[in-house]
């Protein structure tokens, strides 16, 4: 199956559009930091003869389909396997000296959505894997196995805002105690029984349990904390950085993180503002930006998607 039949990017126009005044001219450098299946790399690699890119991703699938699907621009191009905080070693390995772009699409990726083995859809039968790096050692099933009912029930609340999560880490420890859960279909059938049935009309009972699973085996919030300071640290004046999230927890820091960058940091009541004070960026969405109905009926991926963007406009020492 062609590349573009499983995946759509989203908000890819408005991605494109968003960081073309940093990458237009010579000499540019942008990173795609959640390469994926290379789609919005393709674009920007199309719309900008003379950028550079570098394309991170932890997964090796996602680097050898990319590598394939922009195999056109290998002379533009740099794939570079690591968690997407490592902003600085990235460069380093394509040998760049600075920034000018720079693009987040937070989130469980298309391509380990479609993968039923990978584990990550509750509606796919699959090991309880939802590693993005097959090379680390935390899986779905270790967590469910091994971690006590309060470390279940805090990850349940903490990272998929589970009301139920007392009821679910409960109910997961009582169903572990015969044989450990080893597939998806077993931890769907575990929370279906736990829900009560007014609950389960309002939508899946596995969603967000799902959700909270995936950021813990991955330790996505944690890398996310790191990155954008290390993406807004690089990116030198004039450059641009755009992110995707597509839940409200990632959109918290992406939006705390932009707002400080682009924020005085004067003290109350300096009667003059000094230079050392002044915002380093300024924000170029007003708010987060939603897909609009038409791509929303085109690619129900791009629902939940919250978008912010922001441009650097003061050196660090200016």
């Amino acid at each position: 199956m062609a590349h573009n039949d499983i995946h759509t990017p989203v908000l890819l126009d408005r991605c494109v559009e968003l960081l073309a005044p940093a990458l237009e001219g010579s000499g540019r450098v942008v990173i795609d930091a959640t390469l994926g299946m290379g789609g919005h790399s393709e674009a920007l690699l199309e719309r900008f003869p003379d950028v550079q890119l570098i394309g991170i991703d932890r997964d090796a699938d996602a680097l050898a389909l990319a590598h394939e699907r922009l195999s056109r621009f290998d002379s533009r191009i740099t794939f570079v396997k690591t968690e997407y905080d490592d902003i600085a070693g990235a460069l380093d390995a394509a040998g760049a000296d600075h920034l000018d772009g720079i693009l987040f699409d937070l989130g469980v990726s298309s391509l380990q959505l479609d993968r039923a083995e990978r584990g990550f859809s509750y509606s796919q039968d699959a090991p309880l894997d939802m590693r993005m790096d097959a090379e680390s050692e935390l899986t779905a099933e270790h967590v469910l196995a091994s971690y006590s009912e309060g470390e279940l029930r805090r990850i349940f609340q903490r990272y998929g805002e589970e009301k139920l999560a007392g009821r679910y880490a409960r109910a997961i420890v009582a169903a572990r105690t015969p044989q450990p859960l080893q597939t998806s279909a077993q931890l769907v059938q575990v929370l279906d029984d736990a829900t009560p049935a007014a609950v389960r009309r309002s939508g899946h009972p596995a969603k967000r349990v799902f959700q909270a699973l995936r950021i813990e085996v991955n330790q996505e919030l944690a890398v996310l904390e790191n990155a954008i300071p290390a993406a807004l640290d690089a990116v030198r004046v004039g450059g641009r950085i755009v992110v995707m999230s597509y839940q409200s927890l990632e959109d918290r820091i992406v939006k705390r993180a932009f707002h400080t960058a682009s924020q005085s940091s004067a003290p109350a009541g300096l009667p003059v503002e000094l230079d050392e004070h002044l915002p380093t960026f300024r924000l170029l969405t007003r708010g987060a930006e939603r897909a609009n109905d038409d791509e929303m009926a085109a690619n129900p991926r791009a629902t939940p998607v919250r978008l912010r963007a922001a441009e650097r406009i003061r050196g660090k020492n200016a």
